[in-house]
C-alpha cells in the first residue's frame, strides 16, 4: 500500500478545511492509500509561495515520507502557474505522485502532465479575468461617486478612550468595542493629541505600545 499525504487549503479563516480533508481521506481509502500526514493552511491565498503547511509537506516531501501527493484541486495548491509547476516538478524529481481529486489528474505518466500545465494556465487565467472584475467594479464606484471598502466601524471612540484611560487593559477594550489592540492604541493616541490634557491620564502612550508588543 503506498503512503500519501493530504495537502489542503482554504483563503479565509472563517472557510472550514475539514469539508476538505474529509473528501480526500475517502478518496485515498477508495484508491487503497495510506494516509501517513495531513497538512493544511487556513486563511492563506494561494498566491503566497511561502506558507507553514506547504512548507512542511515539502520538508516531509524530500524526506521521502510518503510517495503520493493529493490536493482537492490545482488551485488548493497554488494559484500561480509558475509556483504551481515549480512545486509538481519538485515532487515528480523526488519521485512522489501528484493526484488532483477535482481534475481527476495524476501526474504518473506524459499526459498527466500535459493536463496539468494547461489546466493550471487556465486556472490561473481565471483568476486574472476576477481580479479585472473587481478592479473594474472599484473603478466604475469611484466615478459614481459611491464609497469603496468596507463600511467604516460603528464604535464610540469617546468611550473606547475613557474606559481605557480608565485603567480597563488593551485587551479588554478590544474584546468590549470588536476591534483590534492596534486601533485602541490609534484612537487613543489621537484623543491624546487632540486634548493634552488627557495625557497625564492613566497610562503613558508608551507604555500602551509596549503592552501591543509583548
Amino acid at each position: 500500500m503506498k503512503r500519501c499525504a493530504i495537502y489542503a487549503r482554504v483563503s479565509t479563516s472563517d472557510q472550514c478545511v475539514n469539508n476538505q480533508l474529509y473528501d480526500l481521506r475517502q478518496f485515498a481509502a477508495q484508491r487503497g492509500l495510506e494516509v501517513v500526514a495531513e497538512f493544511t493552511d487556513v486563511g492563506i491565498s494561494g498566491r503566497k509561495c511561502r506558507r507553514p503547511g506547504l512548507d512542511a509537506m515539502l520538508r516531509d516531501a524530500r524526506k521521502r515520507k510518503f510517495s503520493v501527493l493529493i490536493v482537492a484541486a490545482f488551485d488548493r495548491l497554488a494559484r500561480s502557474t509558475r509556483h504551481f509547476l515549480s512545486v509538481v516538478d519538485e515532487l515528480d524529481s523526488l519521485g512522489i505522485e501528484f493526484i488532483s481529486r477535482r481534475e481527476n489528474i495524476a501526474t504518473d505518466g506524459a499526459m498527466g502532465r500535459l493536463f496539468i500545465t494547461l489546466i493550471s494556465a487556465i486556472a490561473e487565467l481565471e483568476a486574472d479575468l476576477i481580479r479585472e472584475r473587481v478592479r473594474a467594479g472599484i473603478r466604475r464606484r469611484r466615478l459614481e461617486g459611491l464609497p469603496v471598502g468596507r463600511a467604516p466601524l460603528d464604535v464610540d471612540h469617546a468611550s473606547l478612550v475613557e474606559d481605557r484611560l480608565k485603567g480597563m487593559s488593551l485587551t479588554e477594550v478590544a474584546k468590549r468595542y470588536s476591534v483590534s489592540r492596534a486601533s485602541v492604541v490609534r484612537w487613543v493616541k489621537v484623543a491624546r493629541q487632540a486634548n493634552p490634557a488627557l495625557a497625564v491620564a492613566s497610562k503613558s502612550y508608551h507604555q500602551i505600545e509596549e503592552e501591543v508588543a509583548a
